[in-house]
């Protein structure tokens, strides 16, 4: 029978690496293989226990929830063809800025190592002790936290936030531009109590893990969309090695984020088999209480927040380029592919 319950140690547990991974000047987490692939940190256990916690749920006839691409209703923005434009007219400053605005958003996922989860045992009937949820305050949150932002236990290693920058080094150096503006969240606002059945605190972190999940499925769209560019034979000519070593970058924090996508889809595929405890002494459906709020966390990222973050992009592009002639002929250019593409 499968192993279910697992201390802290070895969530936290690492395969042993033949090599430190450095890339762009930067010291980062994982490792390198003695066969060259890449090893990412705090995995030894933490997916033998996520898939085994899958297959429990899936046997016990409660199917995970989708977690894929296939929920967005809107592509990346630039699409393919709008970004090539932009660099082969050299200009690059788009993409910097989402490199750059990607590893500042992610410096503050470190929030999560310091983030003191309830024990979910507590508002819940059934016996959680074997489960993904049940461990979520036993280093699952911990370890997210620390890929994210650096585990603080060890600074001198870099994680997401240091191989976005050291992507975006490799493609144009670390000062091609200004620091852009970056967004308070990127996360759902507060909507006010939408689980008055539970304490609030309870509440509040199934919300933050339903939000959290959406953005690690809007990232998987953004991994594609950067290593397509960063691929393509026609861009960066004259530093394709470090544009292909980008790529890998990308690819490698692709890997560091499938165990997050992992761990808070079984969460909430649990959650929707379980019995609450409700405030009132009563109990409810997980299913009633976790599919319709799910169901509107889907619906604000995939459209919403997916338009509104376009429109944004939109506007900063076009201020920048419609300050030169030669800059609005190339913005004039640039819409004309996204009405090409609405047309097809």
């Amino acid at each position: 029978m499968a192993k279910l319950t697992y201390s802290r140690d070895e969530l936290m547990a690492s395969h042993e690496a033949a090599r430190p991974h450095e890339a762009a000047g930067y010291l980062l987490h994982g490792g390198i293989a003695a066969d060259g692939s890449y090893l990412s940190p705090r995995t030894l256990h933490r997916w033998p226990a996520v898939h085994a916690w899958q297959e429990q749920l899936t046997k016990s006839g409660w199917p995970l929830i989708d977690a894929s691409v296939q929920l967005l209703k809107r592509g990346n923005y630039p699409s393919i063809e709008q970004q090539r434009l932009l660099l082969k007219n050299g200009y690059g400053e788009s993409l910097w800025n989402s490199l750059t605005i990607t590893g500042i958003i992610e410096a503050r996922g470190r929030a999560l190592c310091d983030l003191q989860a309830p024990d979910f045992q507590q508002i819940i009937a059934d016996d959680i002790s074997q489960t993904c949820a049940g461990h979520l305050h036993k280093g699952l949150l911990y370890a997210h936290g620390a890929d994210e932002g650096g585990d603080p236990d060890h600074p001198e290693y870099g994680a997401h936030d240091a191989m976005w920058f050291a992507a975006r080094d490799l493609l144009f150096g670390a000062d091609a531009y200004p620091i852009p503006e970056v967004p308070e969240s990127i996360g759902r606002p507060d909507q006010g109590r939408l689980m008055p059945q539970l304490p609030e605190g309870f509440e509040q972190l199934i919300l933050l893990l339903m939000n959290v999940l959406m953005i690690e499925v809007r990232a998987e769209s953004f991994f594609s969309f950067c290593c397509e560019i960063m691929r393509d034979p026609e861009l960066f000519t004259d530093r394709r090695a470090d544009a292909e070593m980008a790529a890998e970058m990308v690819e490698r924090i692709r890997v560091d984020e499938a165990i997050h996508v992992g761990y808070l889809q079984t969460t909430i595929s649990e959650m929707r088999s379980f019995t609450f405890k409700a405030v009132d002494g009563g109990t409810v459906k997980g299913k009633d209480l976790i599919d319709p709020i799910w169901e509107g966390m889907v619906e604000w990222h995939a459209v919403t927040q997916a338009d509104f973050s376009r429109q944004q992009t939109h506007d900063a592009i076009g201020a920048r380029l419609e300050a030169t002639p030669e800059g609005r002929k190339l913005f004039a250019e640039f819409e004309a592919l996204e009405t090409k593409a609405r047309a097809a």
